[in-house]
Order: C-alpha cells, then structure tokens, then sequence
C-alpha cells in the first residue's frame, strides 16, 4: 500500500507543496493517453490509495471522488493519439504529464514521477519506480488519470460502437484485433501502433 514517506521527506527538505503524477493509457491502440497530477495535504488520512490496477473499478471510482474532494489541487490533461503517432507515445506521456502539471491551481515545488524517465517540466522532478505503489500522491494521480481515461474511452464506444472500446478500453486485446481486422481503423485509433498489424 502506498504511503506518505515520500511526501514527508521531500517536505523535510523544504519542498512544501509536493504533488505526484503518473499516466494511464500508454499501451493501448486507441485513444489518448492521459496523465494527472496531485497534491494532497499533509496530515491527510491514508485513503487506502494504491496503484490504480491494483485497486477494483468500483474502488478506483468512489476514491476518484474523494481524491478531487480532499486534495489541494488536482489536474487530469492527456495527448491524443494524433500527437502519440506525430512524437511517439514516451514523448506523448511526457506532454500529457506537463500538461497535468501546469493545470495545477497551485504551482507545486516538486512533482513525483511514477516510473524512472523525467517528463521535464520545468518544476522540480523526482522519478520514482513503481511510484504509484509507493507514494500517495503518484496513486491518486494514477487513480484520476485511469478512471478520467476509462470513461474517455467509454464516450468513445458511443461514437464507434463497432469496436467494442467499452469493453477492452482499447487495450490490445483478441477481441479489439479482431474488431480492427474487421472495420479497418478508426480515426481514434494510433497509426502508429497498428504498422505491424495484418489487415487482411
């Protein structure tokens, strides 16, 4: 589970308002990719945050709410899948995670970074692996950024309900190769992910 002691040794080193980012959606075939970012207050009681993956849809979305209630600020931003093919999806996810940061209604003095690649944004950055199972303010920004990609991709189906996005969220799966195959892609789909993919 994850906990504060991240957040309590930055701010023994004089960075006051810390907040955490990560993504959701870097390995799907379709939609955007979409990052959050988080600063909770200090002396917030653990919520039972974790990695978002780890945690059910019906938990990750009554904590969706809770998160944006308590927290200090909170941002949600992505890059679409048309940015994805024109920069590739690492350059993508670093765009979405500064856009995240710069939504802030605070500037935050730090941002912790799930993973261990820096997004550069100009604020100080701290990578953490497996971040969102160790910080609380990188899980609940995994938190917002799934659920806020989730039903994305739900409005999606709406729109294109021949691929079935409700169901695999446009994660390759069996059933989404096999929707492809069948109507060709659509334009939320990444080119770029489907080079390798027969179409006949």
């Amino acid at each position: 589970m994850a906990d504060y002691a991240y957040e309590t040794l930055c701010r023994e080193k004089g960075f006051a308002l810390v907040a955490g980012v990560d993504e959701a959606g870097r390995g799907p075939l379709a939609g955007p990719v979409f990052a959050a970012a988080v600063i909770l207050p200090e002396g917030l009681e653990n919520l039972g945050l974790n990695d978002s993956k780890k945690l059910s849809e019906k938990k990750r979305d009554a904590l969706f709410d809770v998160i944006k209630e308590k927290a200090v600020a909170w941002a949600v931003a992505s890059a679409s899948e048309t940015e994805i093919d024109a920069i590739n999806i690492l350059n993508a996810t670093f765009l979405a995670m500064k856009r995240a940061a710069e939504g802030l209604a605070v500037r935050p003095d730090l941002l912790l970074v799930d993973g261990n690649r820096k997004p550069n944004t100009g604020i100080e950055e701290l990578t953490i692996v497996k971040g969102d199972a160790k910080s609380v303010s990188i899980a609940a920004a995994s938190i917002l950024a799934k659920v806020s990609r989730d039903r994305y991709m739900l409005e999606l189906d709406k729109t294109y309900p021949q691929y079935q996005f409700a169901k695999h969220k446009g994660y390759p799966t069996a059933l989404h190769y096999e929707m492809i195959k069948e109507f060709g892609p659509s334009p939320v789909h990444r080119m770029s992910f489907l080079k390798t993919l027969d179409r006949h």
